[in-house]
């Protein structure tokens, strides 16, 4: 396991390594599957995409919406420069008050059943050459649940400011599992993911403010002993004296300050797309930011 102190460095080089293609919009589809987490489909495909290019799923946290959270998180910006399409569920209020996904809920976050089945039919209906998931907050804990119910759809992701896999089996415990915290073994955490399914993991980046007090930072501990007793590759991201939230860095072209969206001079989804290699040219951009 790596553990990295960040810097804007690497979001500012893969920022502008591509120039912007037209700008497309991001539009409703129905029809992707059963649905049974009743959850809404928006995706975001740039215009002239070619086809084979990878797909992020891209999961809110609560009270947002999908769309905003793409937008203000660079997401949106990330897919017109470096060209690939994102997938973007969001969650509705008759399922969760504060349209959180219900990260927390056993009818949601197992394999075929609920919400975790809903954006599992999304990622396939996307059908990316390569697919990878990412959320903040609930949203992070959400990219979890995919990770741990369904290895084989997805090829890395990215967990911000969220908690491990099935850490809370109700509301009332999920807010004892946002913080404190609970400090398990890694042992017990990778059973977890174990009883979820089987089959090879994915690479798990996960990012989290050391001023978090809504989600505690220890949760990006716990994290990381969970995915690395599973036998993924972990890298571990600790942003010094940032809050609850998704680290973007609008000076360098990444993403809009609001709610949860913190200006730190830290754009994590520009960083997540060099570590996945999701530019046409992944080679040249790798040479620029010293990445392997």
């Amino acid at each position: 396991m790596r553990k990295l102190l960040i810097g804007a460095v690497v979001s500012t080089v893969v920022l502008l390594s591509s120039a912007p293609a037209q700008a497309a919009t991001i539009r409703p589809v129905t029809g992707f599957g059963s649905n049974p987490g009743a959850l809404r489909m928006f995706e975001y495909v740039p215009d002239g995409l070619p086809s084979g290019r990878p797909a992020v799923i891209v999961l809110h946290g609560c009270t947002q919406d999908a769309a905003g959270y793409a937008r203000g998180s660079g997401w949106i910006g990330l897919a017109d420069k470096l060209r690939f399409k994102l997938v973007l569920p969001q969650q509705v209020s008759a399922n969760n008050f504060n349209k959180c996904f219900n990260w927390f809920q056993a009818g949601d976050i197992k394999r075929g059943v609920g919400e975790a089945e809903s954006i599992a039919q999304m990622a396939r209906y996307a059908a990316g050459s390569r697919t990878y998931v990412t959320g903040l907050s609930a949203g992070g804990a959400m990219t979890s649940v995919m990770l741990a119910t369904y290895p084989e759809l997805f090829a890395g992701g990215g967990v911000v400011a969220g908690l491990p896999y099935g850490c809370a089996a109700s509301m009332v415990d999920a807010y004892s599992c946002m913080n404190p915290g609970k400090d398990l073994t890694p042992k017990q955490w990778g059973d977890k993911v174990r009883a979820a399914s089987t089959g090879p993991r994915s690479p798990v980046s996960v990012w989290h403010g050391t001023a978090d007090y809504t989600v505690a930072s220890m949760n990006m501990r716990e994290l990381s002993e969970q995915w690395t007793d599973v036998g993924a590759a972990v890298d571990t991201h600790a942003v010094n004296g940032m809050g609850h939230g998704q680290p973007i860095a609008p000076g360098s072209g990444c993403g809009q300050a609001g709610p949860y969206l913190l200006d730190v001079g830290v754009c994590a989804a520009a960083e997540l797309a060099a570590k996945w290699r999701l530019v046409l040219q992944p080679d040249f951009v790798m040479s620029l930011v010293g990445c392997p």
